[in-house]
């Protein structure tokens, strides 16, 4: 997941302790879960290019029945195989919504906050509360990976909600700015860790066909976040004291989460590679059909018996292939700029193309849509045109930025990542890319009023455009389709596809 900010203005993002009180008993797990009866629905799986055997044999003899499966399907006239796993991704998408909300809760008030706390008319510690979360947000995102990969989704979120709580508490009721700044540090510490936490949790809940659907749902939460925060700041232009009630508003969606974890699933595949096969037969009986119990088990096993357990993988796995490759997806934060209803539209528009075009012509359309959008601000600052059409077409410029960053960049590379990513380093790559995220985005915030100062509006924005270029070449030589394909095909490919024979 990104999301875009304004770029002429300084980016200012601002994005689980469970004792075992908050722990099932497996005896008890099924009774805690959302459950959706659902006629059971086989998914039409894109052949990797070089299959194992075993894949390749099972797929053969399910010929018959997808085939079956499809005419039920038409019989039926719609699909409603995505609405078991939809309360847990909402449930998780809870995350992005707080992210997307303390992004914009500091936009409004941040003046009445400085006049009362005694820093007003020192812009440096207004930029720091600000943007004091970028630090918390880099520590929270480098290790969330291995916090997921010891204690499971669930119950990572749940320990997260923490310092999302408190954070939030601390902030509301601070009357020093060292107290501010902790609680908005202890914001970033939770969210660092829930931008990571969300995508890999969705891509291993989610059923194949329904991933990239479900996968937007993170920008979505998002988008909701900011216009919320926004719509509750209107107030803070005639209350001086109203930031206290906004902040104290952004602890309330750490508690739905902390509870709405306590119904939600457990990854299949974490209960598969923690020996809790019962309970992981259970989820994948309950998301995806019964009828995938089989495949599915047999599928993670393969992974696991092929690649061993990601507790005891390394950071040093991240500099080899295939996982090198997947790493680097996540530099492409650069420009991650400008928020909105436009944003939130484009969210809707991924929503519906993800599973039908695939990602990879969603990255490459977007970066392409980015750069064009720089392009058009770049000849509305230098061309000699005249002063209306200029500015008409430096808004047109941004708004279509925003659009085509949110139907592709916005949602596809959180979604991918951990797509690409092999069972066993999932988690450190997702950490590692988040983190790259972060610290991108705190140099654009610092350098971007200095770079335009020094260079001008037009070299730094086509700078942005040719970065943008250069992403779209990447995506088009180095992002491999996963539409309709399980995770354990997609790493059994990138594998077979890195190994010394088949270079």
């Amino acid at each position: 997941m990104r999301v875009a900010t304004v770029l002429h203005h300084p980016v200012r993002p601002v994005p689980s302790y469970r004792s075992t009180l908050f722990t099932p008993s497996p005896a008890k797990m099924k009774t805690l879960r959302f459950s959706f009866s659902h006629r059971s629905t086989k998914f039409k799986v894109l052949a990797a290019k070089k299959q194992l055997p075993e894949l390749r044999s099972r797929k053969q003899k399910q010929d018959g029945e997808n085939l079956l499966s499809r005419d039920q399907k038409a019989e039926e006239g719609f699909d409603l195989g995505w609405l078991p796993a939809f309360p847990h991704v909402l449930i998780a998408s809870m995350s992005n919504f707080l992210f997307g909300y303390h992004i914009g809760v500091m936009n409004g008030p941040i003046v009445s906050i400085a006049k009362e706390l005694g820093f007003e008319g020192n812009p440096i510690l207004e930029g720091l509360v600000v943007s004091i979360f970028i630090a918390g947000a880099f520590v929270g995102s480098i290790s969330s990976g291995s916090l997921a990969d010891k204690l499971g989704c669930r119950r990572t979120f749940q320990i997260d909600t923490i310092p999302l709580i408190l954070g939030a508490i601390i902030s509301a009721q601070a009357h020093s700015l060292d107290e501010m700044l902790w609680g908005r540090f202890l914001v970033g510490l939770g969210i660092g860790v829930n931008t990571v936490l969300v995508p890999i949790y969705i891509s291993e809940v989610a059923p194949t066909k329904y991933r990239g659907s479900l996968g937007t749902l993170c920008q979505v939460g998002t988008c909701l976040g900011i216009i919320t925060s926004l719509f509750l700041g209107i107030p803070a232009e005639d209350d001086p004291h109203w930031w206290r009630t906004m902040l104290y508003i952004a602890s309330l969606p750490g508690f739905i989460l902390a509870l709405g974890m306590q119904f939600a699933v457990e990854s299949p595949r974490w209960l598969c590679k923690v020996g809790m096969l019962n309970d992981a037969k259970a989820v994948i009986g309950n998301l995806w059909g019964e009828s995938e119990i089989n495949k599915a088990i047999e599928e993670f096993q393969l992974v696991i018996k092929k690649d061993g357990s990601d507790l005891d993988s390394q950071w040093s796995e991240l500099l080899e292939e295939p996982h090198s490759r997947v790493a680097f997806i996540g530099d492409g934060a650069l420009a991650s700029l400008l928020v909105g209803v436009t944003n939130f539209a484009g969210a809707l528009c991924a929503s519906y193309l993800m599973d039908k075009e695939g990602r990879q012509k969603l990255l490459i359309g977007s970066y392409l849509g980015m750069a064009i959008s720089m392009l058009l601000v770049v000849g509305a600052t230098s061309l000699p045109l005249d002063e209306d059409f200029s500015h008409n077409l430096s808004i047109l410029g941004t708004l279509f930025y925003i659009f085509t960053f949110a139907i592709g960049a916005g949602p596809v590379t959180g979604l991918v990542i951990p797509e690409l990513s092999s069972n066993r380093t999932r988690g450190k790559i997702m950490g590692f890319s988040f983190s790259v995220h972060w610290v991108c985005n705190f140099l654009v915030g610092l350098f971007f009023l200095d770079l335009v100062e020094t260079f001008g509006v037009a070299p730094v924005y086509a700078g942005f455009g040719g970065v943008s270029l250069l992403s779209a070449l990447f995506a088009y030589y180095f992002i491999e389709e996963t539409k309709g394909r399980s995770l354990e095909e997609i790493e059994m490919s990138l594998n077979a596809n890195s190994t010394p024979g088949n270079k």
